[in-house]
């Protein structure tokens, strides 16, 4: 008996009422929601997708270029007179002082925002692959490209008819900026530039551009014919510029619509998709008998009659 009490001693024993839990059980959860909201569902993921794809679009800048160095006194104060975006500027230790030195660190400390930062010669020789520094190195942090579908949908926010640059082959630096200034100057909405074999919004172009980029989004694409394409599916007629156009440009009426301006490299042109996917490829008269004008003047002519023919 002892032995029956000593393992019937460890067993709980009945409880009284259940707390209120049963209650709460039969209440239930209220309806069920919809499947957008029911965590792990198809549904759920599938409009989570539609809603980063949504933020990316509206963020804009899809993609970074790559970090760049201003080296020497005179380039240093170029860039930061003209405004050319800054993370770091490094100063050589015991650093013999003149005027380009003082105004370069008056005018990073008057921008703000710019880490000042100072460095042995050795090291400033290690960072610029032994480049003729003279003691000043700026660094020009990456770029933050666009994507093209940015920049149709940046004028549609605005109530605009797109008016974009496309730019095919064109590896200059400056005349990238040169582009972006009119881009900037007539009222467009951006340029876009292919991702490879391209020139970049490097420092050099920032220059050029005369602080129009800091207003004018550069966008990068992938492929460019697919870029333009894409354009073309969303209504934008695409305007190549050949000096064998079919159309002149004053008798283009396209110009006063939504469009994209494609130019080609000085030398070369447009390429042969790119030239195949456009939709006109119009010419631009040249009595003086010049062959051909490099990619910012030719920019710069057409931008001015699309904003001529949509004033």
């Amino acid at each position: 008996m002892a032995a029956n009490n000593r393992r019937m001693s460890g067993k709980k024993g009945a409880q009284v009422g259940s707390g209120g839990k049963r209650r709460r059980g039969l209440e239930g959860k209220g309806p069920t929601p919809p499947a957008e909201a029911r965590k792990g569902h198809v549904k759920q993921r599938a409009a989570q997708a539609k809603s980063r794809r949504a933020q990316s679009r509206t963020k804009g800048p899809r993609a970074k270029g790559t970090s760049e160095l201003v080296v020497g006194r005179n380039s240093v104060v170029e860039a930061l007179r003209e405004g050319v975006p800054a993370s770091t500027l490094y100063v050589q230790q015991f650093i013999d002082s003149d005027e380009r030195v003082r105004e370069a660190l008056q005018l990073a400390a008057e921008r703000g925002g710019i880490n000042l930062m100072e460095a042995p010669r050795p090291e400033l020789d290690r960072m610029t692959n032994g480049l003729n520094h003279q003691g000043l190195v700026l660094q020009v942090p990456p770029y933050e490209y666009a994507h093209p579908e940015d920049l149709a949908a940046a004028a549609a926010d605005e109530g605009d008819d797109p008016l974009i640059v496309a730019l095919d082959g064109v590896t200059d630096p400056r005349n990238l900026g040169a582009v972006v200034r009119s881009v900037s100057a007539f009222g467009g909405h951006g340029v876009v530039v292919p991702e490879r074999r391209a020139a970049g919004m490097t420092a050099g172009a920032w220059k050029t551009s005369a602080g129009a980029a800091a207003r004018t989004p550069v966008a990068r694409a992938t492929n460019l014919t697919r870029a333009l394409e894409a354009y073309k599916k969303a209504g934008i007629v695409v305007v190549g510029l050949a000096a064998d156009g079919e159309a002149e440009l004053g008798d283009l009426e396209a110009l006063g619509g939504p469009v994209a301006i494609v130019v080609g490299s000085e030398g070369k042109g447009l390429s042969r998709l790119v030239g195949e996917t456009c939709d006109y490829r119009v010419r631009i008269p040249m009595p003086g008998g010049t062959e051909s004008l490099n990619a910012g003047v030719a920019a710069g002519i057409v931008l001015y009659e699309a904003a001529r023919r949509r004033s």
